[in-house]
């Protein structure tokens, strides 16, 4: 091997342990307990959303909602009812699957602020579950 390749080769590799290490870095073993423990639940876990801890901060809890201000949340109980699709928000049954909803999202919440090494959970729209079902949002 002449000069030339060899340094790249070293260079290339000092790259790519830098940025191996970059990625571990961000990685918390307790976001993967804490969402072991929420798919583990029975309240939450036949529920066609999954809750989920996105990212575990200085004992504040990103987790992932189908809901915010953003979306309207007939547009996420229409994508899992699609019986509901075009009935008004006051609809008994939009009303009911709405209530659901905020009672699994508060438990979901629930459980996650009473891991000893969580103080606060900030609620996050999961973009990514609305990009994988191809749902634009605007």
């Amino acid at each position: 091997m002449d000069r030339f390749t060899r340094n790249y080769t070293i260079a290339l590799g000092l790259i790519a342990a830098v940025l191996l290490g970059w990625w571990v870095s961000g990685l918390n073993p307790r976001v993967g307990e804490i969402n072991r423990l929420l798919a583990a639940y029975p309240e939450l876990a036949g529920y066609p959303y999954q809750f989920r801890v996105l990212a575990l901060e200085n004992e504040t809890a990103r987790v992932g909602s189908p809901r915010s201000f953003e979306v309207p949340v007939i547009r996420f109980l229409a994508s899992i009812r699609p019986d509901l699709a075009g009935k008004p928000q006051d609809d008994p049954r939009v009303m009911a699957a709405q209530a659901d909803l905020v009672r699994r999202q508060k438990r979901a919440g629930q459980l996650v602020q009473d891991q000893p090494d969580v103080s606060r959970v900030v609620w996050t729209l999961d973009r990514d579950w609305y990009a994988e079902r191809g749902i634009p949002l605007e």
